[in-house]
């Protein structure tokens, strides 16, 4: 069918609307709109007709993207081969690579010919993955593909043989009572012959989705990062556009595994972030204040100083690899991008990964619907990406993380000696055994972190940040954070942990206070979230659950 026809409420009492569509595609980053636009492609070379929308929950394309972002372009090279003439924004070239081991005062550079082709970035394009996105979002309009910024998708629909339906958007106008305000509207559910799932890390309906069909059963148990991230304006002097900066060492420890980008866009503008593996172990540690002391380093500070801040923003990153990757594909949908894990954590990429993905499974959703197939597994998506580049690329990077979680100093040597004299073609494969959550330790086995007040110049705190990043919900709603026991954040979280919500959230939304008979409770300050989904993933009792928030609530990004 060409237009998506309004279905009005049938016999089911249910008084929700629904639309018609051949493909719903949640989720509008990088994957969902290359997996879009990869449809309506197909369809204009087969002179065919297919309806396509994507639902984003963010207030407009763009919003909520935030990476790096060093891209390779070989994937959108594939999708839109004419990308430089249609003026997609990769408007500056990697000009140089370094690579730093810091210490707390010192810095060691690798030379270049020591570098692995992994952190190599000739070919690559500094590029604010936000902006490539709203691009996206355009071409994939200009093909025909409807969109919808604002409107979360809150619920899978499933049909009686248990196959994918579609999904449903949030209601909108709940007050924190959780009773219809005035404002109340229903969601409306959007059917579909294929939903693909395009979250990015941690889909809030890919983990439901992983749950109910046991998709990661075969797999490693997927672990993730935090990436926290600054757009900084500098001094013109000290600007070199095209320049990529890496780093391992301090201001962690040698045993948890993190690092960090500076990268030099255009504008006289930097890119500073900081990754730390979210499989850490001491509850006393803190990625946004290790973020904040890494830029007090004198090699960082020297760019930085001087120069204003202009944007904040955090998100987490699938780290896994290959091993972790769940079963793709279930009856009626597939998992694509970062929802399912596609990123390369040894290069630090995965705008091409998401890209890729997209068109794989376009490819065979396309191919379904025009047999006048639904609501079957698309296998075809699976079989394709095991012959593509990307799975040959994943397969040299398999092992990266393990061995990078064994310290160091121990896995630099392994990585070195896989990447630059084997080519990741190794005979071993190594496998993460753990989730991140099971990983923290007991406050009381380990040592407090002392970290430096912020200087407001260099360094800053948790509220001011969030400020830059444009955050906000709707007041007067239910909180999008939710507990499935309100007692364990004091009785087990505080107790044994010392509280480590407070420190692994970027964003000042956990903070534990005293009721005025001297006990303690935990706020939930959902308002500042800026939808990273590290709570979700580290908690040690996975009693935290994000759940999507009233249509387009959340950061506001520009030009992250």
């Amino acid at each position: 069918m060409s237009h998506a026809s309004l279905i009005e409420p049938g016999e089911s009492h249910d008084p929700r609307e629904s639309m018609e569509y051949d493909v719903v595609i949640v989720g509008g980053g990088p994957a969902g709109l290359s997996a879009a636009i990869r449809l309506k492609q197909l369809a204009a070379r087969n002179s065919a007709a297919i309806s396509v929308c994507v639902l984003e929950k963010g207030s407009e394309i763009g919003a909520h993207i935030l990476s790096g972002a060093v891209m390779d372009p070989r994937a959108i090279n594939e999708l839109i081969p004419d990308w430089k003439e249609k003026g997609a924004p990769l408007d500056v070239p990697v000009t140089e690579d370094r690579f730093l081991f810091l210490t707390e005062t010192g810095a060691r550079a690798v030379p270049h010919w020591a570098l692995p082709d992994n952190f190599k970035n000739e070919g690559n394009y500094v590029v604010s993955l936000a902006n490539v996105t709203r691009w996206l979002g355009q071409q994939a309009e200009a093909a025909g593909v409807e969109i919808f910024p604002g409107f979360p998708a809150a619920e899978v629909l499933y049909n009686d043989d248990g196959s994918v339906k579609g999904v449903a958007t949030g209601n909108m106008g709940i007050g924190k009572d959780g009773q219809p305000t005035e404002n109340f509207q229903l969601g409306m559910e959007l059917h579909a012959k294929y939903t693909l799932f395009c979250e990015g890390a941690r889909g809030h309906l890919g983990r439901q989705l992983n749950e109910k069909f046991r998709l990661n059963r075969d797999s490693d148990p997927q672990v993730y990062g935090i990436g926290i991230k600054e757009l900084w304006e500098i001094d013109p002097a000290k600007h070199q556009p095209g320049l990529v900066i890496h780093s391992a060492g301090w201001p962690l420890d040698p045993q948890t595994y993190g690092g960090s980008f500076l990268y030099h866009i255009d504008n006289n503008q930097v890119m500073v972030g900081f990754v730390v593996g979210l499989g850490y172990s001491n509850p006393y540690l803190s990625p946004f204040e290790e973020f904040q002391r890494y830029k007090t380093h004198p090699e960082i500070r020297r760019f930085l100083e001087g120069g204003k801040r202009v944007s904040y923003g955090a998100r987490a990153i699938t780290a896994g690899g290959l091993l972790s990757l769940p079963k793709l594909v279930f009856p009626g949908g597939a998992l694509v991008g970062d929802d399912a894990g596609f990123l390369n954590a040894s290069r630090i990429k995965g705008s091409h990964a998401a890209i890729k993905t997209g068109m794989l499974a376009a490819d065979a959703a396309f191919d379904a619907v025009q047999a006048g197939r639904a609501a079957d597994e698309l296998t075809a998506y699976p079989e394709s990406f095991k012959t593509s580049w990307l799975y040959t690329e994943l397969h040299r990077a398999r092992n990266f993380k393990q061995w990078m979680s064994k310290g160091l100093y121990l896995g630099t040597l392994m990585v070195g000696i896989e990447q630059k004299l084997f080519g990741g073609n190794v005979p071993w494969t190594l496998h993460h055994q753990h989730w991140d959550h099971e990983m923290l330790k007991p406050a009381s086995q380990c040592k407090p972190i002392e970290y430096p007040k912020p200087d407001g110049k260099l360094t800053f705190d948790r509220l001011s940040s969030v400020f830059i990043s444009n955050t906000n919900h709707e007041e007067n709603q239910p909180a999008h954070l939710t507990l499935k026991d309100p007692g364990v954040p004091v009785n087990v979280n505080l107790r044994t942990y010392a509280g480590p919500e407070g420190r692994y959230c970027p964003a000042a939304v956990y903070e534990f206070v005293k009721n005025d008979d001297g006990n303690d409770r935990l706020v939930i300050n959902a308002q500042n979230c800026v939808h990273c989904k590290t709570c979700d993933i580290k908690d040690p009792t996975q009693n935290i659950v994000w759940v999507t928030p009233e249509g387009g609530g959340g950061p506001n990004y520009a030009g992250m």
